[in-house]
């Protein structure tokens, strides 16, 4: 009898019943926007009346504040801001859904994190950290010239551009999938809430809404894994089933790079792009900087290594957990989730959904995440506007109201602009695969500057322009060719197997259809997109080198010695060799500090 009207229930029915985003959800998930906003307020007032009563500048003392926090923040919420930025909501439904459609490979990513860590470690934080800068892009100015800085902000606006609208759609479809509300209304409202939340607060702010949001993340990670693995029957359960399918499995030692996803696209690509989007990327490095010394951000980065490795192990759990829970039933099959990147709140809502309270809160943590990460992209978008574009074009000072009006209308700008792409980023595949696809147009050449400044030293500002302009100009061709190969259904990546045999509501099957590999010619823009970012930079760096035959090369005696990596100088700058004795020394005295 139970079995026949189950039977008649349709995938509509069933949609609907796992729309159980109630009051007490709608409760917790306002709850924690205000409190973000909250102290948000709370530190933009604090820090703004602690510099009216010490009588400091009030132009400079706020921009200290607002940016690295007087460079005086704490190492363990520090720690946790990283992680949060760095999660938001992209890696936290990117990940299982890229486990759940193609298997646990991506999950040897934690090899290239470790990778970002030493690199950030040996690196880019000492050097970053021993010139005292708020900006990583003052230190093109200081390497190079000007020219290469403006050239490095204008990269970095367009990699924040390609990624903003892949921030705002990551949230939409996870509050759409819960509660049924149009994403595009769900978008307009995200960008309306940061336009206002980008001009409160600062770094203090956004480091403690980030730890805030950090743990709202964690818990609820926990939750459902405990509650999901629970309700399929144990771990055991979910191995079997997951075997079963092929999403465990040895990894892929395959050495072609059309291969979407071997263990060495994910060991080298995918190490490449972590550390392109720690390490020169202006939102994670501000972190560092806020940081009273170099030990201080030393320990930062173990705690942020070690968290994200977590994290993101978890994520990917719950992408098996996924599947183990729709085993015989695939809902994108039979379009209980509308897209790819909906899987996670669908399984939220079937484990949380009958607890009130519970199923708003993972979901809030994923808004205020992506929420976070948004406003302070537009921030610091704002902030290269100002510094990078208009201050060098004007020869008279702006008061505080110009600057003021400049900044809200270059977050409103770039906001409008975001929520625009945002119609052409839910047309081009999962979220994981696009933020990793699309930003390394720009990434990749930006990292190839840093690392052709840092490793290169007898490379000239003119040099490196031409290398950029090589790389940009190649992996804009690379990438923006593989993307429309992907939506003309040109580059298709197989799944692993799903079944629609244990169904029990009824749905249409006549849009159904069977995987066939198609044969075709492979061409250049067919490489992993894992190795995007790798390839931007390599090309960057190895043009500038060669052009040097044509430029000329840098005098090296000419140059800091804080600018060149650490293990380096010594092989560029010696007593016996340099004829700037005295920089010598003071290089010298700041590695023995470091």
């Amino acid at each position: 009898m139970n079995s026949t009207i189950v039977q008649t229930l349709s995938v509509q029915d069933i949609s609907e019943s796992l729309k159980g985003f109630g009051i007490a959800d709608y409760a917790v998930f306002s709850c924690m926007l205000v409190v973000c906003l909250v102290i948000g307020v709370f530190f933009g007032w604090k820090d703004h009346q602690r510099c009216r009563q010490q009588k400091m500048s009030r132009r400079n003392s706020e921009a200290l504040d607002y940016l690295v926090g007087g460079r005086k923040l704490k190492i363990f919420p520090v720690a946790m801001s990283l992680v949060a930025s760095f999660i938001s909501g992209i890696a936290l439904i990117g990940a299982s859904t890229e486990t759940y459609l193609y298997g646990i490979h991506f999950g040897f990513i934690f090899i290239g994190i470790i990778l970002m860590a030493i690199s950030m470690n040996y690196l880019f934080i000492p050097i970053f950290h021993a010139l005292e800068i708020t900006s990583v892009y003052e230190y093109l100015n200081l390497r190079f010239d000007e020219r290469v800085r403006l050239l490095g902000s204008v990269l970095f606006t367009l990699a924040t551009l390609l990624h903003l609208p892949i921030v705002i759609f990551v949230p939409a479809l996870a509050f759409n999938q819960v509660s049924g509300i149009n994403v595009h209304f769900i978008t307009t409202v995200v960008c309306t809430v940061c336009i206002f939340y980008t001009g409160i607060g600062g770094i203090k702010a956004v480091v403690w809404t980030d730890v805030l949001q950090t743990i709202v993340m964690v818990g609820s990670l926990i939750l459902i894994m405990w509650k999901g693995t629970s309700d399929i029957g144990g771990i055991g359960v979910l191995i079997e089933r997951n075997l079963a399918s092929s999403r465990i499995e040895p990894p892929n030692f395959s050495l072609d790079p059309t291969e979407r996803v071997t263990f060495w696209t994910i060991i080298f690509g995918g190490g490449v792009f972590w550390i392109a989007k720690n390490s020169i990327h202006q939102m994670m490095v501000q972190r560092y900087l806020s940081l009273p010394s170099f030990r201080d951000a030393q320990r930062a980065l173990i705690i942020y290594t070690i968290g994200i490795i977590c994290i993101i192990s978890m994520c990917f759990y719950n992408g098996l957990l996924i599947y183990a829970t729709f085993h015989d039933c695939d809902p994108l099959t039979t379009k209980l989730a509308r897209a790819k990147d909906q899987l996670v709140p669908l399984l939220v809502m079937k484990v949380l959904g009958g607890y009130p309270g519970l199923a708003g809160l993972f979901i809030s943590g994923i808004f205020s995440a992506s929420l976070s990460s948004l406003s302070t992209g537009l921030n610091s978008l704002a902030a290269i506007v100002l510094e990078d574009f208009v201050k060098p074009l004007l020869k008279n000072q702006q008061t505080e109201r110009q600057t003021r009006y400049l900044m809200r209308g270059t977050v409103f700008f770039f906001g409008t602009v975001a929520l625009v792409l945002v119609t052409l980023v839910e047309k081009l595949g999962t979220v994981l695969q696009l933020s990793m696809s699309l930003v390394p147009i720009s990434l990749g050449p930006l990292l190839g500057i840093f690392l052709t400044g840092m490793l290169l030293p007898w490379v000239k500002p003119k040099s490196v322009l031409i290398g950029a302009a090589t790389g940009l100009l190649i992996m804009a061709y690379i990438v923006i060719r593989g993307q429309i190969a992907i939506a003309a259904k040109e580059i298709i990546y197989p799944v692993k197997p799903v079944s629609i045999e244990g169904c029990l509501y009824t749905f249409d099957n006549s849009t159904v259809m069977a995987q066939h590999p198609v044969s075709i010619e492979k061409s250049v823009h067919h490489v992993s997109f894992l190795y995007y970012t790798l390839i931007g930079a390599s090309v960057t760096s190895v043009s500038s080198l060669l052009s040097i035959f044509v430029c000329g090369r840098q005098d090296i005696s000419k140059l800091n010695p804080l600018l060149i990596a650490p293990f380096l100088r010594q092989y560029f700058y010696s007593p016996r060799h340099s004829n700037n004795v005295g920089v010598v020394h003071s290089f010298k005295e700041v590695d023995t500090k470091l």
